[in-house]
């Protein structure tokens, strides 16, 4: 079956029982599903099934859009995934990003099975941090091209610096803000009709048809101030802010309802909201379900980032930390150049980590003082451009070696937590972790150790989940 009819097959085979994907919890399931439908894992629970029959459960989607991909996860009332798609990027030559993610946004929705769409009381998008459009205001064609996540533009950077506050974090060459600047310096000055989007804000639009809204997350690079909930005075005053945004609004809380063309194209709901979104990195933080001042979330991937909640915010460029306002509380965090990434480029693979890590005797703490680094430089929770890593002495066991980096990574993750409590933030009280990492026990028995509170996995660690969860929160008022 082609991709296109994936969603319209799977709900055929639902209803026929020639699918088999109606257990529980379902969440585990992956690969090509048995009625042959082509998505990744397209799960439809016991809930799931009663809307198949005609019942009246609500569903809540979600959207992320990645760095090579996007997925679209639905859950129910229960926030159990009732489908789950993915799907890669497609593109022709030298087509503009947007257009790209335009393509997928249409082919994600259409793809999710028609039961699950209909029954949609709610839909939210996130996107990467400070990927910029610069669009018509009216058509949203783009004007300039997209600057990616990753683009740096440090002319406008030093311009940036001559009237935001020092050391903010719209200062960064990335940020939003810097990649505004670097289209204003070059041609802002001939379109009057030019406005700045983030990529969940210019996605979302295509959904509800109401331009210039975004959201705290995304803004908060291009300047927002999310303690006052405003755009500061230093940057209302530019130029350019007539290019700005102008409604920014709560993670998950309600845009407007999905346009006429929407409903018609995904048979939607008229009933069902546009939520705002968020970054793709919060929506991952929300899916591990952190909901108390202390809980945090550790990606343990190629680096080691650290994400809490906080009753109080904290900054300083520094060390790379700010803060997101997230319902009432905080998103504090920062990240260190230690992680997987160092275990890679001393060849242990998957297979070699499981096998010594089971010979490792997690309460026994390893005598060996590494600070594991690929490249020099670290910015969390030391700052220091150029230290060096230190791997030596290196014992002959390689046991003992591997003890030795767990153990100094894990040292190195409660000092990231000890400078955030020393900056202001709450303490910890309970790390919850995703990434290859939180696969390893030994791992996480040594953590929990170094650290004092309880280490374990998260049980979601999909974006998209926390997008569709954002969702759910907004239309029920549950955003904490």
């Amino acid at each position: 079956p082609t991709l296109d009819a994936a969603g319209s097959m799977h709900a055929a085979a639902l209803r026929s029982g020639a699918c088999h994907h109606l257990a529980l919890p379902g969440r585990d399931l992956h690969g090509r599903c048995t009625c042959g439908a082509a998505v990744r894992r397209s799960v439809v629970m016991a809930s799931a099934a009663g809307r198949a029959q005609g019942s009246a459960g609500k569903s809540y989607i979600g959207l992320d859009f990645g760095t090579s991909g996007a997925r679209a996860i639905a859950v129910d009332e229960f926030k159990n995934i009732v489908a789950d798609v993915r799907l890669p990027y497609e593109g022709v030559g030298d087509e503009e990003w947007c257009f790209r993610w335009k393509k997928t946004l249409d082919r994600l929705l259409l793809q999710l099975p028609p039961e699950v769409r209909a029954s949609a009381a709610a839909i939210a998008i996130d996107g990467t941090s400070s990927t910029t459009i610069i669009a018509d205001e009216e058509t949203l064609d783009p004007v300039f091209p997209t600057q990616l996540y990753n683009v740096s533009q440090p002319e406008a950077a030093a311009l940036v610096k001559l009237f935001a506050p020092e050391s903010h974090t719209v200062t960064s060459p990335s940020s939003t803000l810097c990649k505004l600047v670097h289209y204003w310096s070059n041609r802002g000055h001939n379109n009057t009709k030019a406005a700045v989007y983030h990529q969940a804000d210019w996605l979302s639009y295509w959904l509800h048809g109401t331009s210039r809204c975004t959201d705290w997350n995304n803004a908060l690079k291009l300047g927002y101030d999310p303690v006052d909930e405003r755009w500061p005075p230093w940057l209302a005053q530019q130029n350019f802010a007539s290019m700005l945004p102008l409604t920014v609004k709560a993670p998950g809380s309600p845009i407007a309802s999905v346009s006429e063309a929407a409903k018609q194209r995904y048979g939607l709901s008229p009933t069902c909201k546009v939520c705002a979104g968020t970054t793709d990195s919060i929506a991952a933080f929300i899916a591990a379900e952190c909901e108390e001042d202390g809980e945090a979330v550790t990606s343990l991937g190629s680096t080691l980032a650290i994400k809490m909640i906080s009753i109080t915010p904290v900054e300083d460029a520094k060390y790379g930390v700010y803060s997101h306002k997230l319902g009432s509380k905080w998103l504090v965090g920062g990240a260190s150049n230690t992680g997987g990434g160092v275990l890679k480029s001393l060849g242990f693979t998957p297979q070699k980590l499981q096998e010594l890590s089971s010979q490792i005797d997690p309460s026994m703490p390893s005598p060996l003082d590494y600070y594991p680094l690929v490249n020099p430089g670290e910015r969390f929770p030391v700052c220091d451009p150029d230290l060096e890593g230190r791997l030596s002495p290196r014992p002959d066991s390689e046991v003992e070696f591997l003890h030795g980096i767990l153990e100094s990574m894990s040292r190195i993750e409660k000092d990231a937590f000890d400078r955030l409590e020393e900056l202001g933030a709450s303490p910890v009280k309970k790390v919850f972790t995703a990434g290859g990492g939180s696969s390893n026990e030994t791992w996480l028995a040594i953590r929990q150790r170094r650290l004092g509170v309880p280490v374990l996995p998260s049980k979601e660690t999909e974006a998209a989940y926390g997008t569709a969860l954002l969702a759910m929160r907004g239309m029920l008022n549950l955003i904490p």
